[in-house]
């Protein structure tokens, strides 16, 4: 069994916490009041450039040319979400640069940041496969339902789509390539989900300052 493959079993439990969370529910019927995914967006374009930042770091220590080609690519694929977020927003007429940067996501963007610069980059992909694995995940399963089209149908394409799933792939391949089973790696990748279900946690949260209608 391959590290990236034993990595994400071993985080079985957060990954479906993140599943029926639901902020992740709501999104998968349609009934996520916008106010809650507003918020959501807004921090998920803070933790997309952070992401993307990180991506770049890497890709300045990859070893070979082969892995500085994937690092770019998946920098392309941050791109790609960002356009999706900003199409919601310019639709809702939502200024996202209004939006300040919440502790969960503050949280998230520096332990990446902190890994980008000081770790090696089996650390940095390890690091950064829980958010593609996890939503490639979410998005497949959300994408099993059978409801009709709503606000969220892009989103849930978006991160269903086969093209996502091989971002995830290339990225958790890296991690096969370049990183070392030890105990700080396993704690990374958990650092990471724990990171994920907190980032859910605190759009739903944003509820208690915002209507649900």
């Amino acid at each position: 069994m391959t590290l990236s493959l034993e990595l994400w079993q071993a985080n079985q439990d957060l990954a479906h916490a993140c599943l029926e969370h639901p902020f992740i529910q709501e999104i998968g019927t349609g009934t996520l009041p916008k106010a809650i995914f507003t918020y959501y967006l807004g921090q998920d374009v803070f933790f997309l450039n952070a992401f993307a930042r990180a991506y770049s770091l890497a890709a300045v220590k990859a070893p070979d040319m082969t892995a500085f080609e994937v690092f770019h690519t998946l920098v392309d694929g941050v791109l790609k979400e960002l356009r999706l977020h900003q199409g919601y927003a310019a639709e809702w007429r939502v200024d996202l640069k209004a939006i300040e940067l919440g502790d969960a996501t503050r949280r998230y963007t520096d332990f990446l940041s902190s890994i980008a610069w000081n770790g090696d980059i089996g650390s940095i992909a390890v690091a950064m496969t829980p958010c593609m694995r996890l939503y490639s995940f979410l998005g497949k399963r959300l994408a099993e339902r059978d409801e009709l089209e709503h606000l969220y149908t892009e989103w849930i394409q978006t991160y269903s789509s086969p093209a996502f799933d091989e971002l995830a792939y290339q990225l958790e391949a890296l991690v096969d390539q370049y990183a070392i089973d030890t105990p700080s790696i396993r704690s990374t990748y958990r650092y990471a989900m724990v990171c994920e279900r907190e980032f859910f946690q605190a759009a739903w949260n944003s509820q208690n300052a915002k209507p649900r209608n």
